[in-house]
């Protein structure tokens, strides 16, 4: 998958600046075409001379060459690769990404770059675990680049945990995955419904629930980078969508999501009901905020809210896919089984509030996915990035 693949490797101050000869290599013997950028404090770990004789081309440190002045462009590195590798990226030059402190040619570069990134981050543990670094991480992969997790294992500090930068055969396992799966659900249309719903009282309050949309999320942006066309209908969320291949609805009561997937829903290949829909809704809504002081105690009364699921079940025609989530508290493999059958899914999503990590807010999730016939395919814990890929991997043959 990397052959004839035009690979940038960036490499900053750190130890690990060894780890990519090795890559350097690794992606050579793959076929890929390799282009070093090093930082000033990266040539103090490794050579430049070592990469040249690695790759075969002249290594970029500098912006121009000091004894006749050629300019090394970093535009024109950014129109030229098909992906950028930061292997490793130390919390300096993490920092300086999140931030565009675009002060050495490797950072100028970065914010050039037109193709996917790719970030390895090496570093000691407290610095890796250090709240600025996890912000400008999580900074980093807000702006759509990929964030290869290091290991844990004995560091340059004679301590031990995580910081260490992946291994360099790993760190291609990712590249070739990536470029793998880039284009494989190419021309597949999807609708994923995503977040909460808010269901207003009065113009001050609503019925909600704690939904994040971090799973709908991921799912959209994980079926966009394998080349779907995502519709994304989204609760009122404070996320953002990266992927030009994503079109975002934004809605804030069930009824609106309602409406708007009956109308998107003719002409997807897929539905994925993510969303936290409420249930109900008040029956009467307040044009004025309501108040205590003329009030006092009262009863909301509440009705029922279209249901998404079932509509869509009925819609369905035999060529479409439809997936519901189902996120219970008991009885959780019976409930999500009679949930499918009564909508006419063709898979449901299982996850339980029994299971720590899983559910509403966090960065992880456990899932189970139940087809029609009652037969479960049970998944670790994982973060919803990796979750959204075991779902886009599950549904990719059935896509086909």
């Amino acid at each position: 998958m990397l052959w004839n693949k035009k690979i940038v490797i960036g490499i900053t101050g750190s130890i690990a600046a060894y780890k990519a000869a090795c890559l350097c290599r690794a992606l050579i013997k793959k076929g890929a075409e390799v282009q070093v950028v090093i930082t000033p404090a990266g040539k103090e770990f490794i050579t430049p001379v070592t990469l040249s004789a690695l790759t075969q081309k002249p290594v970029v440190s500098e912006f121009f060459t000091a004894n006749d002045g050629t300019w090394h462009s970093h535009v024109d590195l950014g129109l030229w690769a098909d992906a950028m590798l930061i292997a490793p990226a130390t919390a300096a030059s993490i920092g300086k990404m999140a931030n565009g402190i675009a002060d050495n040619i490797l950072i100028t570069t970065y914010l050039s770059m037109k193709a996917p990134v790719f970030i390895a981050p090496a570093m000691d543990l407290d610095m890796y675990a250090h709240p600025s670094t996890q912000q400008n991480l999580n900074k980093l992969q807000s702006f759509g680049n990929y964030i290869i997790e290091p290991a844990t294992g004995f560091l340059a500090s004679a301590l031990e945990g995580k910081g260490r930068m992946e291994e360099p055969d790993k760190i291609v396992e990712i590249l070739e995955n990536y470029f793998a799966h880039s284009t494989d659900l190419a021309r597949k249309k999807i609708l994923i419904t995503a977040g909460p719903t808010y269901e207003k009282i009065d113009p001050v309050r609503y019925i909600g629930n704690y939904s994040s949309g971090k799973m709908g999320f991921a799912l959209a942006e994980a079926f966009a980078t394998r080349g779907a066309e995502v519709v994304l209908i989204a609760g009122p969320v404070k996320m953002e969508t990266i992927h030009p291949n994503i079109r975002r609805i934004d809605v804030e009561s069930a009824k609106e999501m309602y409406q708007s997937a009956i109308e998107e829903f003719a002409n997807v290949d897929t539905a994925i009901l993510c969303a936290a829909v409420a249930d109900y809704r008040p029956k009467n809504y307040s044009e004025n905020k309501l108040k205590r002081e003329d009030k006092g105690d009262f009863s909301l009364e509440l009705t029922a809210n279209p249901d998404i699921a079932a509509t869509l079940g009925k819609l369905k025609k035999a060529n479409q896919l439809l997936v519901g989530f189902a996120l219970e508290t008991d009885n959780e493999q019976t409930n999500a089984l009679a949930k499918l059958q009564k909508k006419n899914l063709n898979f449901i999503v299982l996850n339980s509030l029994k299971d720590e990590g899983a559910g509403f807010q966090g960065d992880t999730n456990k899932i189970s996915i139940i087809d029609a016939q009652g037969k479960t395919t049970a998944f670790e814990m994982k973060s919803k990035k990796a979750v959204a890929e075991d779902i886009v991997d599950f549904l990719r043959n059935r896509l086909s």
